[in-house]
């Protein structure tokens, strides 16, 4: 396969790249990123020089950039994660989030047909359904995003399916719970709290923190997206979730915890706008093809925290 990785520099599509590298040593894979804010070189530093990897500095947006990547590397299957994907940006400015999950979204799939590509794996959000205060969603249920963000995932969501309906371009959604994991951006709750307590500042919870997420380590996300790019059905959507519910008190005690730091640190601020109280999803189908979370969560945690601890110098440079 020649895989096209769009957002590969991203904390997500980093991890994917990096995955796939080792576990299909005889694919290329070709990330393309704009480099904002969030896409950063060094999550990718340590297989830069791998012969099967290749990178391109460039905006999904542009149709020119995007049709000459396509043509030039002979790409075959696209695993398109490039996105704004920060809840509070979208919030005080949604802008970029309509230019690149929508536009982007829809220059990728225009691309996509004319050059006849295998797969196209769209990676989209559970954030898409809205909130649920019992129960989890499955993929048939209507989507009811609450901010401008899911807002544009839903959108964009729309738009992919769109294309296998009306066009037959071989499509898959995949809508993912919470990730964490090395190379996260250090404004996302996890990183973000790692890091203020490393530097003995406190860390901000919205409201009483009882809002409820499911949580998922990213290479247990990786290995999803792998399975459904080999294995799954042109034409469905996948929820991806690690079934392990925490509100956001619970996941800042157990970092307070690991930390060795107490409830002095925790500074209640005022709640987001539009907060989503819970998000829950039916992974069922995902199951069926024979996925599992290969991560316990408490572990993984624990690794993660371990991690930003052992390269401040990963991240020091991004919060300061």
């Amino acid at each position: 396969m020649r895989i096209l990785v769009t957002g590969g520099s991203g904390f997500i599509g980093s991890n994917f790249v990096r995955y796939m590298l080792n576990e299909h040593p005889d694919d290329a894979v070709i990330n393309i990123d704009k480099l904002t804010y969030a896409g950063n070189p060094d999550n990718l530093k340590d297989i830069e020089n791998n012969p099967n990897y290749s990178f391109v500095r460039g905006d999904i947006c542009d149709p020119d950039t995007v049709d000459t990547l396509m043509q030039e590397q002979r790409i075959d299957h696209i695993v398109h994660f490039a996105a704004e994907t920060h809840v509070d940006r979208s919030i005080t400015d949604g802008s970029a989030f309509v230019r690149t999950n929508l536009l982007g979204t829809y220059t990728l799939l225009d691309s996509a047909l004319r050059h006849g590509i295998d797969r196209f794996i769209h990676i989209s959000t559970d954030e898409v359904y809205g909130s649920t205060i019992e129960g989890s969603f499955k993929e048939t249920d209507v989507l009811n995003p609450s901010s401008p963000y899911s807002s544009s995932k839903a959108g964009s969501d729309l738009l992919a399916r769109s294309y296998y309906v009306t066009y037959d371009l071989p499509v898959i959604i995949t809508r993912c719970t919470n990730n964490f994991g090395p190379y996260q951006y250090p404004e996302k709750l996890i990183p973000l709290f790692i890091t203020n307590l490393f530097e003995d500042e406190k860390v901000p919870v919205y409201g009483t923190g009882q809002n409820v997420r499911d949580w998922i380590y990213v290479l247990d996300h990786c290995h999803a997206i792998d399975l459904i790019l080999q294995h799954g059905e042109v034409g469905e959507i996948y929820n991806i979730g690690g079934g392990v519910e925490r509100t956001n008190i619970e996941i800042t005690e157990k970092i307070l915890e690991i930390l060795g730091k107490d409830s002095s640190m925790i500074e209640h601020v005022k709640d987001r706008p539009g907060h989503d109280f819970r998000y829950s999803l039916d992974c069922s189908k995902l199951k069926d093809i024979g996925w599992v979370p290969k991560y316990n969560f408490e572990d993984a945690l624990g690794k993660t925290v371990g991690w930003y601890i052992e390269n401040e110098w990963w991240w020091k440079k991004l919060k300061h």
